[in-house]
């Protein structure tokens, strides 16, 4: 096996946890570590993608086609371009992850149709990835755009100013635009618990950097919140698609004005 496989990785963890099988035995046994500790992170994961699900029938339906998903991780079932274009047959979707396997494998495994694009890029430098001439021929950034940070940015330090990153990807897109993003939060986990958890993400491709609801709410900065603002994701707009009930974490959408 090569050293990336032999090292738990966040998306193939999360991929676990979704009940996905494009996962190594190293990313299975961090898994089964965290699962030990949070025996609901399967669930969790479960209420997170069904919140991606809604955010994009939401944005579609206000007449957005252009979706920018950064931090995208392994195909899934429900997949960013699977369920808007149930809603827009012309949209056009931008996977984007910064670590090699998971795109390779995104790459295999969705269409080429010309308008599903899969890039490595790196959320901590937006410039770059706005730079990439694949999106500027996919995304029209003269049009509002969804951008999509779902479960990416509590793998993002304070070292590397996310609050910049974010900032930069919403000066580039025009009003009516959109900011959806989940983040992972310990209000109101016990301390030790939550110590053990991070610890196994620290040993593995990214490590886990929970944040509070206020500390969530700054990357929404510069956005109108759309009702009902930022709550948990299980709480954000259930639609009557079977819904889990735990949630791990804040969820929240923003039109920029």
């Amino acid at each position: 096996m090569t050293e990336a496989e032999n090292r738990p990785n966040v998306a193939r963890m999360y991929d676990y946890y979704l009940g996905g099988c494009h996962n190594f035995a190293a990313d299975r046994a961090a898994a089964e570590e965290v699962l030990k500790i949070f025996p609901d992170t399967g669930v969790a994961a479960q209420s997170n993608r069904a919140f991606l699900r809604r955010v994009v029938r939401w944005a579609a339906g206000q007449g957005v086609r252009q979706f920018l998903d950064i931090g995208a991780g392994l195909p899934t079932q429900g997949n960013v371009h699977e369920v808007v274009r149930a809603v827009r047959p012309d949209a056009r979707v931008v996977y984007v992850d910064h670590d090699e396997v998971a795109v390779a494998y995104a790459r295999r495994l969705l269409p080429t149709d010309g308008r599903t694009v899969v890039l490595q890029g790196d959320l901590r430098r937006p410039g770059d990835l706005l730079a990439d001439p694949t999106l500027r021929a996919t995304i029209d950034l003269s049009e509002p755009v969804a951008v999509l940070l779902l479960a990416v940015l509590h793998f993002v330090p304070d070292a590397d100013d996310p609050y910049a990153a974010v900032a930069t990807l919403r000066d580039a897109t025009v009003p009516g635009s959109v900011l959806a993003l989940s983040h992972l939060t310990l209000d109101g986990l016990p301390t030790l618990p939550t110590e053990q958890g991070t610890a196994i993400y620290r040993r593995s491709s990214s490590p886990l950097v929970p944040r509070t609801r206020d500390e969530v709410a700054r990357f929404l900065d510069g956005y109108e919140l759309v009702e009902p603002g930022l709550v948990k994701v299980a709480d954000w707009r259930p639609d009557g698609e079977p819904q889990a009930a735990v949630s791990h974490g804040y969820g929240g959408v923003g039109v920029r004005r």
